[in-house]
């Protein structure tokens, strides 16, 4: 068998490893603003006098914050293999089987990450209080909310951090369909 637009997996290859690791970076920034916002708020907690106390909303900040991150470093999971994977059995199998396994496992993990940002668009959507109904209509969005949610402490719209997490979840699926293509072309070469 003959692969599949080889040159053009390349070329997609780059812009998807560069994209992908542009948004690790990203969720590594925010993990670590995460994880001082821990610290400080630990420590104010500990002073707890006159200007030095908790950071207010210290727990819905880290809950975004961990969210968004998680969902920024899947796509360079996938994309560099790095999912759990068990070895002992298929490393007996010749390389063209565990290709294919591999590939078969790539169209799951693909088929998963579809799921995931259908459904999770259409909660974001639940939760995103603009466009007119007609608009939303067209972009399947449901109806307006009545009453925009927000966190309860600071009030943060909780449309916000979901979109940022939505952004992750789309290019783990960009790089997830990519990857079925790139193990396709594993097979065949």
């Amino acid at each position: 068998m003959m692969a599949v637009f080889p040159q053009s997996q390349a070329r997609v290859g780059v812009a998807m490893a560069h994209l992908s690791r542009l948004l690790a970076y990203a969720g590594g920034i925010i993990l670590v603003a995460m994880a001082m916002v821990t610290v400080a708020s630990v420590i104010g907690r500990w002073i707890n006098t006159g200007p030095f106390s908790a950071i207010a909303g210290d727990y819905e900040l880290i809950e975004a914050g961990c969210a968004i991150a998680i969902f920024a470093f899947l796509p360079w999971c996938h994309l560099n293999k790095g999912h759990v994977t068990v070895d002992l059995l298929v490393d007996q199998f010749p390389i063209v089987v565990q290709r294919v396994l591999t590939l078969i496992g790539d169209i799951l993990i693909a088929f998963i990450a579809v799921i995931i940002v259908w459904r999770f668009y259409l909660g974001w959507a639940e939760k995103f209080p603009y466009f007119s109904q007609a608009w939303r209509d067209r972009l399947s969005m449901g109806y307006k909310p009545f009453f925009p949610e927000t966190t309860y402490e600071l009030e943060i719209p909780v449309w916000i951090p979901m979109g940022a997490a939505l952004i992750g979840a789309g290019v783990f699926c960009l790089v997830s369909l990519y990857v079925v293509w790139r193990s396709l072309n594993e097979v065949t070469s």
